[in-house]
C-alpha cells in the first residue's frame, strides 16, 4: 500500500461518527485523545458541567442517551458499575443504526456483556467490551492497555478508534473475555497489595525500618508495581477509593468462577487487606 492509499485509509477510518459516556478522569481522557485524533465524537454526560472541559474542541454535545446514539456508529461507555451500563445500553440499543457497535471500556460482569451483545444483535448492532488498564494518566498519554472480547471483524473496525488512547491492545476471545482478564489482572494487583502489606508488617514486627525495607524491595526480588504503590501509603485507609473498585472487581470474579479453589485463594489473601483499607 502507498502512502497515498495509506492517508485516504485513516482518513476514512477518522470519518466514523463516534460517541462517548462516562467522562471520569479515565473515559473524558480517553475521549479527548479519540477528540483530538480528528474523530467525529458527540458527548453525553448526566452533569453538565462534566461537559465543560471540551467547549474548546470539536466535540458536539447530545441532550440524551437516545440522541447521542442516533449520531454514532460507534459508542464507547466507560461508566462505574454494572448497573451504570445497563442503564446506558437500555437507552442506546434501541436508538443506534444497524451496523454500529457499542463498546464497554467499564469493568462489569463478564456475563452482563454476553447479555448486552445478544441483545445488540438483535438490533443488527456489534457489542464488545474492552476495559482498560492504565488510569487516567494513560489515557492521556495513549498508553492505555486495551483487555478487548468480542468477533473478530467488529474488533478490527474498532482499533483505529482504540489506537487514539491505547499503548497495547490484545484480543483474547469472545464477548466477555476482555472482562475475564481485567478481573484476573485486578485480582493479582489486589493480592500484590496485600503481599506487600504483610511483608512491610512482618519487617517492622522484626525491628526493621518500613521506609528503608521499602526501598530495599523495590530494587529487590519482592518487587511489584502492587508493592510501590501500597509502599507509598501513608496509611492503609488512603487506599480507600482504589479498595472499594478492586473489592467489587473482586466480588465480580468470585461469581463468575464459584467455588474455584483459585478465586478462594485470592479472596483469603486479598480481603482482609482491602476491608482494613475501607475502615472509616
Amino acid at each position: 500500500m502507498s502512502d497515498r492509499e495509506r492517508k485516504q485509509e485513516r482518513k476514512q477510518e477518522r470519518s466514523m461518527k463516534c460517541g462517548f459516556i462516562g467522562l471520569g478522569s479515565q473515559g473524558g481522557s480517553m475521549a479527548r485523545r479519540m477528540i483530538d485524533a480528528g474523530y467525529p465524537v458527540t458527548l453525553w454526560a448526566r452533569r453538565p458541567e462534566s461537559l465543560q472541559p471540551y467547549a474548546d474542541t470539536s466535540a458536539k454535545t447530545a441532550a440524551s442517551i437516545a440522541e447521542l446514539g442516533a449520531q454514532a456508529e460507534h459508542v464507547g461507555i466507560c461508566v462505574v458499575d454494572d448497573a451504570g451500563v445497563q442503564q446506558v445500553c437500555d437507552e442506546l440499543i434501541p436508538a443506534m443504526q444497524p451496523g454500529g457497535c457499542i463498546v464497554i471500556h467499564s469493568t462489569v460482569h463478564p456475563q452482563r456483556c454476553i447479555k448486552l451483545a445478544e441483545q445488540a444483535a438483535a438490533r443488527g448492532l456489534a457489542l464488545i467490551d474492552a476495559p482498560v488498564s492504565g488510569g487516567g494518566g494513560g489515557a492521556a498519554a495513549g498508553t492505555l492497555t486495551v483487555m478487548v472480547g468480542g468477533d473478530k471483524a467488529a474488533v478490527e473496525a474498532a482499533r483505529p478508534v482504540f489506537e487514539t488512547f491505547a499503548g497495547l491492545i490484545v484480543h483474547l476471545g469472545g464477548v466477555g473475555a476482555g472482562q475475564i482478564a481485567k478481573l484476573v489482572n485486578n485480582a493479582m494487583m489486589a493480592a500484590n497489595l496485600a503481599v506487600a502489606h504483610f511483608g512491610l508488617a512482618a519487617g517492622t514486627t522484626l525491628g526493621v525500618d518500613r521506609k528503608e525495607l521499602a526501598e530495599l524491595i523495590k530494587v529487590s526480588s519482592g518487587r511489584s508495581y502492587g508493592f510501590e504503590v501500597y509502599a507509598r501509603l501513608p496509611t492503609p485507609s488512603a487506599f480507600a477509593h482504589g479498595a472499594k473498585l478492586l473489592a467489587k472487581d473482586l466480588r465480580l470474579l468470585g461469581e463468575t468462577m464459584g467455588d474455584d479453589p483459585s478465586f478462594k485463594a485470592f479472596r483469603d489473601l486479598t480481603m482482609p487487606v482491602l476491608e482494613l483499607a475501607l475502615k472509616p
